[in-house]
């Protein structure tokens, strides 16, 4: 049985694993939250709304169009199995990219809108970069991993608003993170030790076996992945019905720093952590177990300080930050913070269900988790309005996740086979 690691050299240990990946990922965080208050200035309101709703439907369309067989790379036994997903992916995400191609032409012709050609664009850059990194996870090449978060956040961030300062207008807001997108793929391909070229000649046949020896990917993580993403669509929509555009506005822009963190650190810890328990090959260990819930404890401890700031000076420091028109913004933060907290903790454990093979009961419980979520957010939006959303959601969310961390604290551990059994 072969480990799905660099050819030369062991793999590092997880807490320096993180740290390089937490390096750059800093950077390529802290660049996007240090220019917002400037990109709200060089780009209208109803720009930063187009373009919004322009990357939930990419992002939508995106995380699904691999039918997450990428994912499957760090699981891969050999090179050959490997470059049979590579080849897998890359033809999923060329049918992908030609069906949203032919919907963003469909979407031009009734509107005459012509920001959404840039869809399929979109697709095929962040379904790229979802192949690239979980090729360079396998491969565990930590400090490429932290240089394209680099690229592609922070890179973006600096180009929008240098599209803004050229006045490209909704254009430039939509173009700049693709082009950074394209070089954050291009920065992790060039160092592959498993390559794309002549993907398009690998057997049939061993696709097939790929696919199928994979299946659960495509037919459990897929519509686990694509719900996630819908529920942010979801969740906007439902506010700006029931209170109004502004709030939605202050909803996207308040989880937007909010989850900066989460998305920072998660990130981070998810790619270190899913190649050590992949080792097992799909099976809890006890030292994979006690893995999970080192992490869990650790975020733990990260998280709440990040909870009782937001209760002592969320209104404030959203006012201080975006002016006194935001300070909105600040009391739904205040209510979200236990939601932000948990969530913290939550984020990077979505790997831990894929190496287990437990993708099925992941599946089922999110779904419960996002219908929690949508009835949290209507009552408290009933009885509350935005604030009272806030709070809503925070207390569906710590039920749901606290059920969740004790499964994955408390998951069955695999029984090894006696001597004499097919392993």
């Amino acid at each position: 049985m072969h480990a799905p690691a660099a050819d030369t050299g062991s793999p590092p240990g997880l807490l320096r694993a993180v740290l390089t990946l937490l390096a750059g990922g800093a950077l390529a965080q802290l660049l996007p939250l240090l220019l917002g208050p400037l990109l709200t200035r060089l780009y209208t309101p109803q720009d930063f709304g187009l373009y919004h709703l322009f990357m939930a439907v990419a992002t939508n369309a995106a995380v699904v169009a691999c039918a997450r067989y990428e994912f499957a790379l760090p699981l891969a036994r050999d090179d050959n199995e490997g470059r049979s997903l590579l080849a897998l992916s890359a033809w999923l995400l060329l049918l992908t990219t030609l069906l949203c191609a032919a919907g963003a032409v469909v979407w031009w012709a009734r509107t005459g809108a012509t920001w959404v050609l840039w869809l399929p664009v979109a697709v095929l850059a962040l379904g790229a970069m979802s192949v690239a990194t979980l090729l360079a996870t396998r491969e565990q090449r930590f400090k490429a991993l932290a240089a394209s978060r680099v690229v592609q956040h922070g890179g973006g961030a600096l180009a929008q608003a240098a599209a803004g300062v050229a006045q490209a207008g909704l254009a430039g807001l939509i173009v700049a993170p693709l082009a950074a997108a394209g070089a954050a793929v291009l920065l992790l391909m060039a160092q592959a030790r498993l390559r794309l070229a002549a993907w398009w000649q690998v057997p049939r046949a061993q696709l097939l076996a790929a696919a199928r020896q994979h299946r659960s990917f495509p037919l459990l993580n897929t519509p686990h992945a694509f719900n996630g993403a819908l529920l942010d669509t979801l969740s906007l929509s439902l506010i700006a019905a029931m209170a109004g555009a502004p709030a939605a506005g202050f909803w996207g822009l308040t989880l937007r720093y909010l989850k900066a963190p989460a998305t920072l650190v998660g990130s981070a810890v998810s790619q270190a952590l899913y190649p050590r328990l992949a080792q097992s090959q799909g099976l809890a260990t006890a030292a994979a177990r006690a893995d999970v819930v080192r992490v869990m404890l650790m975020l733990g401890l990260i998280a709440a300080p990040l909870v009782l700031a937001l209760w002592l000076a969320g209104p404030w420091a959203f006012a201080r930050l975006f002016g006194e028109e935001w300070r909105a913004a600040g009391d739904l933060a205040r209510g979200l913070a236990l939601y932000i907290g948990v969530h913290f903790v939550a984020s990077p454990l979505a790997v831990v269900t894929m190496a287990w093979n437990a993708q099925g009961w992941a599946l089922r419980y999110s779904m419960l988790g996002q219908l929690m979520f949508l009835a949290g957010l209507a009552a408290g939006l009933w009885t509350g309005g935005l604030q009272g959303a806030g709070w809503g959601v925070s207390a569906a969310t710590l039920l749901y996740f606290g059920w969740y961390f004790w499964k994955l604290a408390t998951w069955p551990l695999a029984v090894p086979p006696q001597a004499g059994e097919p392993g």
